[in-house]
């Protein structure tokens, strides 16, 4: 039943309209029908009233007839009785005599029980009623009590009341159904009409949902044709306009504060690179002194070259991010990517001796168009980080798959999984499991911001499916 309801604003507007005018036809024909009726009937109870009784008390002294016997009654007096008028006589509730007029004379009825008893059940009290006789038919009867004490009916066919009763039933079926088969046709062109302005609203709505407007530099769809606006519709288009002028200004200032916040991060990535290297190398020159240094000297500088090389890894990452951002194109060339998994995976298991190592390769090499040493920080950003974020003794699987034309990479390991708040923003940059990560850890927040660039500059996906025991990065990469 709920896929018969109409969904649209117009669909519901034509039917709403459509039952309206079905009820306002549907008592308009009731209440004819009911007046024609009870107007024809008062005349033919005024015909009954007219004619008296005259037909039913010249059957008073007539003998009682053979139940066979269709022959007139020639003392039935039937002047001035319409064909088909029905008189009848009873005596203390018994009928004696029943006849009905007849183009060639009076016939006599042979009734029922249960219409004598209908008969009998008439009140004598002058006014019309209606009997059904199974012997005839439907008729208007008008009871009477004649001089001797007995009851005189006399009554007139219901047929020609109820054939003008029917034929105004069907012609008020034909005209009405016509009718409204025309104000839905008209109904629906003038909806369509006057909700036009609102469906080029809609229309521009669903253009402005399609839009990525999550990053970039975001060009809004022309706005929508504003109407009259002292109409709802107009009022409305008028206001998604305006709403749209906003979201344009907040969007292009949006992506100017991108650019320019690109901009300071490539350019400081840039100049700092060269300071960092140069404070990394006085302090590898420091400690090679030949001379005696005190312990807290040696120990200062090796922390020194150890946070210069952990920003240098930093700037280094920024910078990548930044070019990345700015849609710097990357190497295209054939890159196998079964030995860069095997390199990687030797390379983990040489830094991560806790851990248990897994590898399931196909049987054919996996080629894929890209480039080799960013594929190669992908691979090594994945299995760092589930080196670095899960206790010693998991077992990490490396998966590589092909269908042909898609080259996927599965990284799963059964460590305690990623908090389900972090999830969602796993991928963006200088997100962190740990908020109180140490400098020890390497962790920046920038490895898997990285990979997502990385891979999206590949024109290909990375997502995550995690849960206690469970996580798996899964990298797909098309051209295979």
């Amino acid at each position: 039943m709920r896929s018969l309801r109409p969904h649209t604003l117009r669909a519901r507007l034509t039917l709403g309209l459509l039952v309206l005018l079905a009820v306002s036809c549907a008592a308009v024909g009731l209440a004819a029908v009911v007046e024609l009726n009870g107007f024809l009937t008062s005349r033919l109870d005024e015909q009954l009233t007219e004619a008296g009784n005259r037909f039913a008390v010249s059957l008073e002294h007539k003998e009682e007839p053979k139940k066979d016997d269709h022959d007139g009654d020639e003392h039935a007096d039937t002047r001035r009785q319409a064909t088909g008028t029905f008189g009848a006589r009873l005596v203390d509730g018994t009928v004696t005599n029943a006849a009905v007029v007849r183009p060639t004379g009076t016939l006599n009825v042979a009734l029922t029980a249960a219409d004598r008893q209908r008969l009998a059940a008439v009140p004598a009290d002058g006014r019309g009623h209606s009997v059904g006789l199974s012997a005839l038919d439907d008729y208007r009867v008008i009871a009477t009590r004649g001089l001797d004490g007995d009851v005189l009916i006399t009554g007139m066919p219901l047929e020609p009341v109820e054939a003008a009763v029917h034929r105004l039933e069907l012609v008020a079926g034909i005209v009405f159904g016509a009718a409204l088969t025309a104000a839905g046709v008209a109904g629906a062109l003038w909806v369509r009409w006057s909700l036009r302005p609102l469906s080029r609203v809609a229309a521009t709505a669903t253009r402005v949902s399609e839009l990525p407007l999550a990053s970039g530099e975001v060009a809004l769809p022309p706005r929508a044709p504003e109407s009259d606006p002292r109409g709802e519709v107009g009022r409305v288009a008028g206001a998604f306009n305006r709403m749209l002028g906003h979201v344009e200004d907040a969007l292009t200032k949006r992506h100017a504060s991108e650019e320019r916040l690109r901009s300071f991060a490539a350019d400081a990535s840039h100049e700092l690179r060269t300071p960092v290297a140069s404070v990394r190398g006085h302090a590898e020159l420091a400690l090679l002194h030949p001379g005696p240094l005190p312990p807290e000297i040696t120990r200062a500088l090796h922390r020194i070259a150890a946070e210069s090389t952990r920003m240098g890894a930093m700037v280094d990452d920024l910078l990548l991010l930044a070019r990345l951002d700015a849609g710097r194109p990357l190497e295209r060339a054939p890159v196998d990517l079964t030995r860069l998994v095997l390199d990687a995976l030797t390379d983990a298991r040489a830094t991560g001796s806790g851990h248990r190592w897994e590898l399931d390769l196909p049987e054919d090499p996996v080629t894929v168009t890209g480039d080799a040493h960013r594929l190669q920080q992908v691979l090594a950003n994945l299995l760092s980080n589930a080196r670095l974020h899960t206790p010693a003794g998991t077992k990490v699987t490396v998966t590589l798959e092909t269908d042909g034309t898609t080259a996927s990479l599965k990284v799963h390991d059964d460590g305690p999984g990623i908090p389900e708040d972090i999830q969602p923003g796993v991928f963006e940059r200088f997100t962190r499991a740990d908020r109180s990560t140490k400098a020890e850890t390497g962790g920046a927040g920038l490895g898997l911001s990285i990979v997502a660039a990385v891979v999206e500059a590949h024109g290909g996906s990375v997502t995550l499916e995690s849960g206690p025991g469970s996580t798996t990065f899964t990298v797909r990469i098309g051209d295979a």
